[in-house]
């Protein structure tokens, strides 16, 4: 596979950006394979993302971040600079339901995933075996009323302890707690249907169907303190008709959720993903 570099940039928009990262790049032999840029206008907010061929411009990361820097201030600008090669570390968190825990290992074990996965931690342990058959470390943090605080202790140490970049909330039915958004604030990728708030709590396909629902979705998003209400990086639809059963409803819920679930991980792995504000910029 090509080696790459990802600049990733966020600063106040004026004029010379683009020229002054392009002419930096072309002056140290670097070759741009991909080039997107946005400008925010009521914000006054640029973004850009490159890639640049590693090979071409002869220097390691440190060395290009470090003549990179001198640019960066000029601009006041936010950035990340990525190796390709340094492949993220991922963490997995399920409670009972598998179906995007299985599209995601497919994907990572088909190589449509660029990143390790190096644990899946759960309330359950109904999950371990099929975890456990793809060379994965299983945990099990059991999560009750009274142990919350414990438990969670426990979760963010194992997270700590596999130095996880990305924390994948693949159907998992525990809210985690205000300190840990916080810590790992756009880090922490969940899923949900799209019934909320009309159909909260149980059974809400269900709940849909009794209303005659003719669209379901899902919502790729960052997790942050509020509730299923942080940056969407993204979102999908399946129709529906009166034809349809509950149980159709299920399983077109279940796989626009996992098709959507995959694409925010990946173009999260891929650094195509800013987050402005409570909006996300993204250049897939």
């Amino acid at each position: 596979m090509s080696h790459f570099y990802r600049l990733v940039v966020s600063c106040p928009d004026r004029l010379g950006i683009v020229a002054r990262v392009s002419n930096f790049i072309a002056g140290h032999g670097g070759s741009i394979t991909e080039a997107s840029q946005h400008s925010d206008l009521e914000t006054g907010r640029f973004f850009m993302r490159y890639e640049i061929l590693a090979d071409s411009i002869g220097m390691s990361l440190d060395e290009l971040r470090d003549a990179f820097a001198p640019v960066a201030r000029e601009f006041d600008m936010q950035w990340a600079l990525r190796d390709t090669q340094q492949r993220q570390r991922v963490v997995l968190m399920v409670s009972r339901e598998s179906h995007c825990l299985v599209d995601l290992l497919y994907r990572w074990t088909a190589e449509g995933l660029d990143c390790d996965i190096v644990a899946v931690i759960s309330n359950h342990d109904d999950l371990r075996g099929m975890v456990e058959w793809h060379g994965i470390p299983y945990h099990h943090v059991p999560v009750s009323p009274d142990m919350k605080d414990q438990a969670f202790a426990r979760v963010e140490g194992l997270i700590e302890e596999y130095r996880a970049d990305a924390i994948v909330l693949a159907r998992y039915m525990q809210i985690l707690p205000p300190a840990l958004c916080r810590n790992y604030a756009g880090q922490v990728i969940n899923i949900h249907h799209s019934f909320l708030p009309s159909f909260a709590g149980a059974r809400p396909y269900h709940q849909a169907y009794q209303r005659g629902v003719k669209l379901i979705g899902a919502t790729c998003h960052y997790v942050t303190e509020e509730l299923d209400a942080g940056p969407i990086i993204e979102q999908d639809i399946h129709r529906v008709s009166h034809c349809h059963t509950p149980a159709d409803l299920v399983r077109f819920g279940r796989d626009v959720e996992k098709t959507v679930l995959a694409r925010g991980l990946r173009w999260h792995l891929e650094d195509r993903v800013i987050i402005h504000g409570n909006k996300t910029v993204v250049f897939a």
